[in-house]
């Protein structure tokens, strides 16, 4: 077998394989925000008095924590039509990652809320503010702190999940170099030029995450320079200090 350094230029610099990681690329941004959206919610649904709230939180993250991602995909693709609801494959993934996003997401941004000691909530009520302005000015700003870390990790792993909306005809970044390699059986250099993009992307969004780290956090500095490219890689960040 003879291997193509040139063939593999040649697709990183295509069109198709262009368009794919920008398939890719929409569909990770989109089921990230949709997903931190519904983790949102959720986290404030698990600290509501109502009952019913909470026990609606426990059976979604049962549901989608329970489930593998694929099964979810192919399920929300192929049973949503025969309900009278029709989507695009693309939408069909957007909604099926967003759904398993929010479950993990609910407990990242639960996590951030509850580091933040229920002293400062009280002594932002006993100055005058109301409970959204506690909510917006006290506890947010600190609970990006511990948030984003994990946030970034997310971010990262929904961009490797997204190869598996493939399985829908979704023409993302894999389904490009799959398709490509099936008409002349290069498949070393195709899957090589889709992982050059993948790990394009990887390094993007990691810089990412820590230049935002560094903007909420100026601690996360020290701990940024701590931390390997290899800790980064895998997803290991540093022990953080809990807000007091």
């Amino acid at each position: 077998m003879t291997l193509s350094p040139e063939l593999v230029l040649q697709y990183v610099f295509s069109i198709p394989f262009a368009k794919g990681a920008g398939v890719t690329l929409l569909l990770t941004v989109a089921s990230l925000i949709c997903g931190l959206v519904i983790g949102m919610m959720l986290a404030l649904a698990q600290d509501s008095r109502l009952r019913l709230f909470r026990g609606s939180t426990i059976v979604y993250l049962w549901l989608f924590r329970g489930t593998p991602v694929l099964f979810q995909i192919i399920f929300i693709f192929n049973v949503l039509p025969t309900l009278g609801v029709t989507l695009t494959g693309f939408a069909s993934a957007v909604l099926a990652l967003s759904l398993n996003e929010g479950a993990y997401m609910a407990e990242v941004v639960r996590s951030g809320l509850l580091a933040v000691k229920s002293g400062q909530r009280t002594a932002g009520l006993s100055l005058g503010m109301r409970d959204w302005e506690v909510m917006r000015h006290v506890v947010i700003p600190q609970a990006l702190k511990v948030i984003l870390p994990p946030l970034g990790n997310q971010m990262i792993g929904m961009l490797k999940l997204s190869a598996l909306v493939s399985v829908i005809a979704v023409e993302e970044l894999l389904l490009i170099a799959n398709q490509t390699a099936s008409a002349n059986f290069k498949y070393f250099e195709a899957l090589t030029a889709a992982g050059i993009y993948y790990l394009a992307m990887t390094t993007v969004f990691m810089g990412i995450q820590a230049l935002t780290e560094r903007a909420v956090n100026p601690r996360a500095r020290r701990t940024a320079a701590s931390s390997s490219l290899t800790q980064r890689l895998l997803g290991i960040t540093a022990t953080r200090t809990p807000i007091r």
